[in-house]
């Protein structure tokens, strides 16, 4: 009996390979409650099919071209999966990028770059039927000594509703979403820092006549007459948490004491995340990026930034780690982690559930297999599939005797 098995044993171990990669494939979500949400009733969280859910990634730091093998025919691969897995187990409405889709944009030419944009949409997949929206990060268009005009506006026009300075606006499901190119705002007077302004300054009018219910138009023109460049800005009478949400690559600033939020069950992945984000710069085959994962917003960009838009809350990237921050004004950041194996060992990516009620905001880190896990998975296989052919085929075991 065991003799009439024995030629089905490679078969047996392919199938389970098959069996294992689709497994490893699915993410692992976990709500993270901030704490505004710990007073929130149960019911402000209770799933409604009306309610707006929005799969958000970054640093995908792909390679394009310049990808050798094992970024092309196994992290690529895996990573697809990942992508595909996550579209059919969260059914999303939405996907966002937050930056860094290069690893090294800023030094691409747009020949390479073209290849860049051919690998990302290869990762998106079924993604590529939604509404998705991207925004820059700084290794898309390099620091502030090397920020150019035109070639922004090039990167920013190969992405759906970004403008020439890499700003966008737009409203789905009664969610205002506003994103600004954050590279530019480290920068000092340069026309990119007064284009994310001006979008900055038009949003800023439009939440104050919303909240007006102004019955005369009010011409945005007019009623900023002149752009302050150091980013002064007359106070703004809205409360806290009423204007869009904010999408940025870097984070806001926050206090030296500033610290990311968790939840008991899920202390061990947040733990991994902020060492992550406290780990140097370059990490895997990435390189050196133009600015240090700990980089953030200046306190006066972030002042600003909250007087004029009072922001729902906030999603940023950067730093390859999550971290669920809650600023002294009250308002909600969360860093979205880097969903490559070339930033590190612990890939994962948030979905934020904008509940119909338009108040309540679910947050779940989901996290994906480790790439040592499957390497070590890949040997085990393997050394398992070697062993069976042996075993299915004695006289080859003979040969190898001899």
């Amino acid at each position: 009996m065991a003799v009439a098995w024995r030629p089905a044993l490679p078969l047996i171990t392919i199938l389970a390979l098959i069996v294992y990669e689709e497994r490893v494939s699915i993410p692992s979500c976990k709500i993270v409650l901030g704490a505004a949400d710990l007073s929130q009733p149960a019911t402000e969280f209770v799933e409604d099919p009306e309610d707006l859910k929005v799969m958000m990634v970054a640093n995908l730091l792909l390679l394009g071209s310049e990808a050798g093998f094992v970024e092309l025919y196994f992290r690529d691969y895996y990573m697809t999966k990942f992508f595909r897995k996550s579209f059919e187990i969260l059914n999303p409405d939405m996907l966002l990028v937050l930056g860094d889709i290069s690893a090294k944009g800023s030094e691409l030419t747009r020949a390479k770059w073209v290849s860049v944009l051919h690998q990302f949409h290869g990762l998106l997949g079924p993604f590529l039927g939604l509404p998705y929206h991207v925004i820059l990060g700084d290794r898309d268009i390099g620091q502030c000594s090397s920020l150019n005009v035109k070639s922004v506006n090039w990167v920013a026009s190969n992405f759906p509703g970004l403008d020439w300075a890499g700003c966008g606006a737009f409203e789905i499901s009664n969610i205002s979403f506003v994103s600004l190119n954050s590279v530019s705002l480290l920068c000092g007077i340069n026309n990119l820092r007064f284009g994310v302004e001006r979008v900055v300054e038009r949003e800023s009018v439009e939440l104050q006549m919303e909240a007006e219910d102004a019955t005369e138009p009010v011409n945005e023109y007019s009623e900023i007459r002149e752009i302050n460049h150091n980013f002064g800005w007359k106070a703004n009478t809205i409360s806290s948490g009423s204007g869009p949400v904010l999408l940025l690559h870097f984070p806001l600033h926050r206090t030296a004491d500033g610290s990311c939020s968790a939840v008991d069950s899920f202390g061990k992945s947040l733990k991994l995340s902020r060492e992550s984000s406290n780990a140097p710069d370059g990490r895997g085959l990435v390189g050196i990026g133009p600015y240090k994962l700990l980089h953030t917003l200046p306190p006066n960009v972030t002042e600003y930034i909250f007087q004029a838009l009072k922001p729902r809350i906030v999603f940023s990237a950067h730093t390859h780690g999550f971290c669920d921050h809650l600023h002294p004004d009250g308002t909600r950041e969360v860093t979205v982690p880097a969903m490559t194996w070339n930033s590190g060992d612990d890939p994962g990516f948030v979905v934020a559930t904008f509940h119909r009620n338009r108040k309540a905001v679910s947050v779940s880190y989901c996290s994906l297999a480790r790439e040592s896990h499957v390497i070590v998975a890949y040997i085990s296989f393997t050394v398992v599939f070697v062993l069976t052919m042996l075993i299915a085929k004695p006289p080859l075991l003979r040969c190898l005797r001899r």
